[in-house]
């Protein structure tokens, strides 16, 4: 077994840093937009004139790295080669991902937002794996481009990781469809132009099939936005939505009719590996620090790192890391071999250790830092509140567990969901 990161992989790493340095970092301090980086100035990311939402001329810095990105060609690396991309891999992205946050937040790759100079992509390849040829010939061009996107209407008031026992529901009038009802964390959704509804179609609560993804139109008459929720890291970008006999043609339903939670589970663990992989780096990045900072330190006449309570806990944690970082690999390349859906288990265990050993890291970089730590002069108490989110909104831990615990003990199976193609 060849545990080495491939030589080809390494040396895109060297080109991500270079671009870094010549193009985002200048950008980053350019007309004192570090303001939004310095963690004394925060709140400069938040309008709180209009309630809370991203400042426009942070959404517009934003914008702005990711054509940079693109334009050098890395921004679309997942993606095929004949729409612009490198045919990156689930390891590559995976190694990236890590690679990135453990640089530290910045310009480059801020996770709060989940933005970063080589994304996702995830809205793209749903359209490209699920979308009918009419779909793609729309769509495809302006999700390149960044001129249309879609958030995703999953979770409801009621209803979260109960996913199969939603209460939104359409029904067939005439050539379409009207849903009622009301989803809620819609992230992206004070700028997306169309809201991915997920509605029950047939069959009952609890069944996996008969429900329905709708491509809807978010100036639809009926679709109203009822509030932005606001969170433990702002700005925000999360609303609650309501659906009051909306009505959409046939032509909006993704995926299939009755198969939409299973299409977008197909990407669930794609995202949740390549997100596992980011809260690694950022785990990496808080025990760098601490370790730095703990050997210039001297208090009492010697540096903190001498003393075995320092370095107990960060060593058990670096340990956490590298053990954490042999699978996340292997889940990433069992990904790329055999297929999204035959790791589901190892995919859940990477999601909810790395997100807990997010935030165990950066509460530990916060005690060695002292008050400085705890303080918004460093940035580890940003990373606490961002990371915790993970450990509820990628599937919650217990649900993770929960999944693992059903894999072991034979409730569950390693394939995909009916309807849903291994290869797409």
């Amino acid at each position: 077994m060849d545990f080495d990161i491939p030589a080809e992989l390494q040396a895109y790493l060297k080109e991500l840093d270079d671009f870094i340095e010549r193009e985002i970092k200048p950008l980053e301090n350019e007309n004192d937009n570090i303001r939004f980086f310095d963690h004394r100035r925060e709140d400069a990311r938040t309008d709180w004139e209009r309630g809370g939402l991203p400042n426009e001329e942070w959404e517009a810095l934003l914008y702005e790295a990711r054509r940079r990105a693109d334009a050098a060609g890395h921004y679309r690396y997942p993606i095929p080669k004949e729409y612009g991309g490198k045919n990156g891999t689930n390891l590559g992205m995976a190694i990236i991902r890590e690679h990135l946050a453990v640089k530290g937040l910045g310009l480059h790759n801020d996770l709060q937002n989940e933005h970063s100079i080589v994304a996702n992509n995830v809205g793209l390849l749903l359209m490209l794996a699920y979308g009918t040829d009419a779909q793609k010939e729309e769509w495809i061009p302006l999700l390149l481009e960044g001129k249309r996107g879609f958030a995703f209407g999953i979770t409801e008031p009621d209803h979260g990781s109960d996913a199969t026992f939603m209460e939104t529901t359409a029904r067939r009038d005439g050539d379409g469809w009207r849903i009622n009802g009301a989803k809620t964390w819609n992230t992206g959704i004070h700028k997306a132009a169309y809201d991915l509804i997920l509605a029950r179609t047939g069959g009952k609560a609890g069944d996996g099939e008969g429900i329905t993804a709708f491509l809807v139109p978010t100036d639809s008459q009926g679709f109203k936005v009822e509030e932005m929720l606001w969170t433990f890291n702002m700005p925000t970008d999360h609303g609650r939505i309501s659906l009051s006999d909306v009505y959409v043609t046939n032509e909006s339903i993704f995926g299939g009719e009755g198969r939409g939670l299973q299409v977008v589970q197909h990407f669930f663990n794609e995202n949740r590996i390549r997100q596992a992989a980011s809260s690694l780096g950022a785990a990496q990045f808080c025990i760098n620090q601490s370790v730095e900072y703990a050997k210039q330190r001297k208090p009492f006449g010697k540096p903190l790192s001498t003393n075995q309570a320092i370095q107990f806990p960060l060593a058990e944690l670096q340990t956490q890391c590298e053990m954490l970082r042999a699978l996340v690999h292997k889940t990433a390349w069992m990904m790329d071999t055999y297929g999204n859906f035959k790791v589901s288990d190892k995919v859940s265990m990477c999601n909810y250790w790395a997100n807990r050993l997010c935030c165990e890291a950066a509460d530990r970089a916060m005690q060695v830092h002292g008050g400085l730590g705890y303080s918004r002069h460093k940035p580890f108490e940003h990373i606490y509140r961002h990371h915790r989110r993970y450990r509820i909104t990628e599937g919650a831990e217990e649900i993770q567990i929960r999944r693992v615990a059903g894999y072991m003990f034979g409730f569950m199976k390693q394939q995909a969901p009916k309807g849903v193609r291994e290869d797409a």
